[in-house]
């Protein structure tokens, strides 16, 4: 038995709550971090990276799955982790203005528990999408899963921002409180009894972590399309962690205000993966590789505008171009997840949690490279010239790395026509 589509709107509930979690701590806390504390934004680029590091674990957790297991038990404990994470994260900003260390050291202890219970529920999540999916609706139920996903990020940002003015750390502390006691709740619900009732194929014979992953690694297409995931996602996750800090800066945006922009900006990365959905199910339009090399080349002229505009070279308003960002990155994005359902059949058989999981893992060292590489080169900039052309170089390089990412990606990708049982929305 596979899962319905029921069950699969289901798993994309546990999907949003783990998003509503993160986006808390990528981004308005790491604002508060670097505009309210003063603090050098190589700090909160540092703390991200470490919880993205942490989830260079992920294949393990990958091979874990296809070798079977209690998938449920990983989804929510994982969950009940990243919400300590999450909550012990927001409580050391507030102790930032008491004792410098304890806050520093709480940081830290935060982070990595934030990256190992993203690492275990995301992982598991996904690789009980994969095995338990039927063929024809992996791509859709990865679509739907990562949409939901958006919309948990985009709209707890957006009420978190409202909330979150005028900011006090109690005020803080509630609203973050709050997210993840509700997040834990909704995946407990969520999840429920699904896993037992449908049956994933796991391989004869569980395999061991070394030899599973060489012969993963053995497949030419796996490799290629792990390198494209690492160039484009450094691109996708450089600005993340200098943009609140960028729009309070430059454009004197309040706490409440930054948090709403990224609210504005994943509600622009929903609006173009369904785009894509519509677009290539709906009318047949286009091939995977033609819509990631739009969404790149999109997302590479909107920063360029956005450097123009912070350097005051032009004069736009920042939260359309943002939300702009949003739409393209979202273009690429949902593409590059229909290519990476469908590669995870292909090749050697029962190994799609293990192929989820070096993708995972290469998508989480480029986050925590992109985004620790953005914040210090924000910082070294802010030594030599003033904020506003400081936060725009790093922004043209990001444009940059788009582009960059748009020609491999039309080298390693496969020019078809989206075959329909690959469709987003499925058949």
């Amino acid at each position: 038995m596979t899962l319905s589509w029921t069950q699969i709107m289901r798993l994309g509930l546990v999907q949003m709550a783990l998003g509503a979690i993160v986006v808390l701590t990528t981004s308005t806390l790491n604002r508060l971090m670097v505009v309210e504390f003063a603090l050098p934004a190589v700090l909160p680029g540092i703390l991200v990276g470490l919880h993205y590091g942490i989830q260079l674990s992920r294949p393990k957790w990958g091979l874990m799955s296809d070798n079977g297991g209690n998938r449920t038990r990983w989804i929510i404990g994982g969950m009940v982790v990243l919400a300590l994470g999450g909550f012990g994260a927001a409580l050391a900003v507030t102790l930032f203005a008491v004792n410098l260390w304890l806050a520093l050291g709480l940081s830290f202890a935060s982070y990595a528990l934030i990256g190992l219970g993203v690492g275990a529920s995301g992982t598991s999540l996904l690789a009980l999408l994969a095995t338990a999916t039927h063929p024809q609706r992996r791509a859709a139920a990865a679509t739907i899963t990562w949409l939901m996903m958006i919309f948990g990020i985009a709209l707890t940002a957006g009420l978190a921002g409202s909330f979150l003015d005028p900011y006090s750390p109690a005020r803080l502390l509630t609203v973050v409180a709050v997210v993840v006691t509700s997040a834990v709740v909704l995946t407990t619900l969520a999840i429920g009894r699904i896993e037992s009732k449908v049956v994933a194929q796991t391989p004869d014979q569980p395999m061991p972590f070394i030899e599973g992953m060489r012969e993963i690694w053995a497949e030419r297409k796996t490799r290629n399309f792990t390198l494209f995931v690492f160039l484009s996602m450094n691109a996708y996750f450089m600005q993340e962690l200098i943009l609140e800090p960028f729009a309070g800066l430059v454009f004197d945006f309040t706490p409440g205000q930054s948090t709403s922009l990224s609210g504005a900006q994943n509600g622009g990365v929903f609006i173009g993966m369904l785009l894509v959905g519509i677009a290539a199910t709906g009318l047949k339009f286009g091939a995977l590789r033609s819509w990631v090399v739009a969404g790149c080349l999109g997302s590479c002229a909107v920063l360029g505008l956005i450097s123009l505009t912070a350097t005051g070279a032009v004069a736009l308003p920042l939260t359309p171009l943002v939300v702009a960002l949003g739409v393209f990155n979202g273009m690429f994005a949902v593409a590059a997840i229909g290519a990476m359902m469908a590669l995870a059949s292909q090749g050697r058989s029962r190994r799609e949690g293990t192929r989820m999981g070096i993708w995972g893992a290469a998508q989480a060292l480029a986050a925590g490279f992109g985004g620790l590489t953005g914040a210090a080169a924000a910082d070294i900039m802010r030594r030599f010239m003033e904020d506003g052309p400081a936060f725009g170089a790093v922004f043209a390089f990001e444009a940059a790395l788009f582009l960059a990412s748009a020609m491999m990606a039309a080298r390693v990708m496969d020019h078809k026509p989206v075959p329909r049982a690959q469709m987003i929305l499925g058949e």
